[in-house]
């Protein structure tokens, strides 16, 4: 009893830190956001914090891959919404560039993540995301969709143009423009794979 006592209160610490710094870096960026201000707004202590998290950079780490989570749901969602595994692949590709004009998206995820973490195509969510678009990409050689091709190389140009895209559309002065002419080329890309009568 005791033991699922501690594991329930690790866990809203977690959450608490979590919501925090999801809230202040959405606001004043990552490099605004201090360790002192995020762990007083939880409620709780640095010690907390580097418990839980290790660093600043652990604790954006966890609200990127929060955040992703959520990114990934809705992704699904307009794929299932989709008539074919094509237009699904198509349509979750486009929601994820949509995703990127959104400020909490934009600023944590597309412009403060690269800066402070790296290359967003080496972050551990990318394999999966990976993983995912070889599988549909399978499946659409197997229904005769897509022409013979590597759907491991197809996979990464395709998740590479969608990552680039979306980055380039966050850190745009016109992201809506930037949107049409992203979504634009990356269906004239994505179209170069389909199966020619």
């Amino acid at each position: 009893m005791a033991g699922k006592k501690r594991v329930q209160m690790v866990e809203e610490t977690r959450a608490k830190l979590i919501q925090s710094a999801r809230e202040a870096f959405a606001a004043k960026g990552y490099a605004a956001s201090s360790m002192d201000d995020l762990t007083a707004a939880a409620g709780l202590t640095r010690g907390a914090l580097y418990h839980n998290f290790g660093d600043k950079k652990g604790l954006l780490q966890a609200v990127i891959d929060q955040i992703d989570a959520e990114m990934l749901e809705r992704m699904s969602a307009a794929k299932e919404k989709a008539g074919s595994v094509w237009q699904g692949f198509m349509e979750e590709s486009i929601a994820y560039m949509e995703m990127s004009m959104e400020p909490e998206i934009q600023r944590i995820v597309m412009l403060d993540g690269p800066a402070v973490l790296g290359d967003p195509s080496q972050w551990p969510n990318q394999s999966a995301c990976l993983r995912t678009t070889m599988n549909t990409i399978q499946a659409l050689m197997q229904e005769g969709t897509v022409r013979p091709v590597d759907p491991e190389a197809a996979a990464r140009m395709l998740n590479g143009a969608a990552l680039n895209a979306s980055l380039w559309i966050a850190s745009a002065d016109e992201p809506e423009v930037v949107l049409g002419k992203a979504v634009d080329a990356f269906r004239c890309l994505a179209e170069g794979l389909l199966q020619r009568d």
